[in-house]
């Protein structure tokens, strides 16, 4: 069996089930299968459009189409636990851990912090992730609980009415910039704004707290790498020190509630 492929299966009977149908398919065993479904790398399209799959005995229709994106290495891989830091019933604030994605991917959501939440929320609730940390990353992690509180969230970050700052570890003494020392370089041809708000000197590395108000790909790796102080354990944008995980956490999350209009606060202490 091979351990990665892509399979788009045409349905053309009558009452088979998902489940049934993708083991007359593929290489998967029926327990593979369920499994795979479960983490999220099967897909259903239909007249409804196109959505992951989860139910193994969901009847299927002559005229769907069902896609598989199997990966071994994907399904065999555990997600990091995640922290749940408070519950206001529409939305939730975690602590996601480095090693955990924000959001999944065709192959798989079962690494993702949204399907963490989903599984053992109590009440369940379906989740939303609203904005991204990169999964070597770690710390304060919004996710909503329904599409308009996402939409709502997603417009607040858009109108930079969420206040964000991070802690990094940066390799090199950085001494001599005035505070805050902007950064305003381009992110793949779109504004980037990003600022250091303090930084604290040591030997060959420095700790910073930075603020951004955009939420480019990257921005605060690829902002400081531009710089020529790349993020210790950073190993896309030219640090040296490999031995370590990404010294970058979100830890800081202020906004007014769109729920209650009440002014919510958020930081981890290290």
């Amino acid at each position: 069996m091979t351990d990665r492929f892509e399979k788009h299966i045409s349905i053309d009977d009558n009452n088979v089930t998902a489940v049934e149908h993708l083991a007359g398919h593929t290489p998967l065993s029926k327990q593979q299968i369920k499994l795979a479904m479960k983490n999220g790398c099967v897909w259903l399209e239909s007249s409804h459009g196109i959505a992951r799959i989860r139910r193994a005995k969901k009847v299927l229709q002559p005229g769907d189409c069902l896609h598989i994106y199997y990966d071994a290495g994907i399904q065999n891989t555990s997600p990091p636990a995640a922290t749940l830091i408070t519950d206001e019933t529409a939305y939730t604030i975690w602590n996601k851990p480095c090693g955990m994605y924000s959001q999944g991917t065709k192959w798989g959501d079962h690494c993702s912090l949204y399907r963490w939440a989903e599984e053992r929320l109590k009440p369940q609730r379906p989740a939303f992730p609203v904005h991204r940390l990169d999964r070597a990353a770690n710390g304060l992690t919004i996710l909503a609980h329904s599409k308009k509180m996402a939409a709502q969230f997603s417009g607040m970050f858009r109108s930079h009415e969420i206040q964000k700052q991070y802690k990094a570890t940066v390799e090199g003494r950085l001494d001599n910039l005035t505070l805050p020392h902007v950064i305003n370089q381009e992110i793949d041809d779109k504004p980037a704004r990003s600022s250091i708000l303090f930084i604290e000197p040591h030997e060959n590395s420095s700790k910073l707290i930075i603020e951004i108000e955009t939420g480019r790909k990257h921005q605060i790796r690829k902002h400081l790498s531009q710089l020529g102080h790349p993020i210790i354990g950073d190993r896309l944008y030219g640090t040296k020190k490999t031995d370590f995980d990404l010294q970058l956490q979100s830890y800081y999350l202020k906004f007014t509630c769109p729920v209650t209009g009440t002014i919510k606060e958020y930081t981890l202490e290290q």
